[in-house]
């Protein structure tokens, strides 16, 4: 069966960094662009990065500069590298394939707070 299983998040301070990483499993990953998303309390999900299978990159404008998604397709794994972290920032994020079949992780709690 399909797995996405999100880790990495946890409490930061403003201006601190962390990597989030997505596990697949189930599909073929390699043949799969994937995403990472947030939700802010009380918001609706919200796009925050997509790679496409060969590697391109797109962003929302709010973590521009700021994000970087990779992956590893060995590894079968999505990565989200935060940088400059605000408090804004504070959200559940979630990895979601997207094309061709979309699938969704469950989630892991980022908080940055002094």
């Amino acid at each position: 069966q399909v797995q996405l299983v999100e880790s990495g998040g946890g409490l930061v301070q403003p201006g601190g960094s962390l990597r989030l990483s997505c596990a697949a499993s189930g599909f073929t990953f390699s043949d799969y662009r994937m995403s990472w998303f947030r939700q802010h309390p009380g918001k609706e999900r919200e796009l925050v990065a997509v790679i496409t299978n060969t590697g391109i990159t797109n962003y929302a404008d709010s973590v521009k500069g700021r994000f970087t998604i990779s992956r590893d397709n060995a590894q079968n794994t999505v990565y989200l590298q935060m940088n400059s972290l605000k408090p804004e920032d504070t959200a559940v994020y979630y990895c979601k394939a997207l094309w061709p079949n979309i699938y969704w992780g469950q989630g892991t709690q980022v908080t940055v707070s002094s």
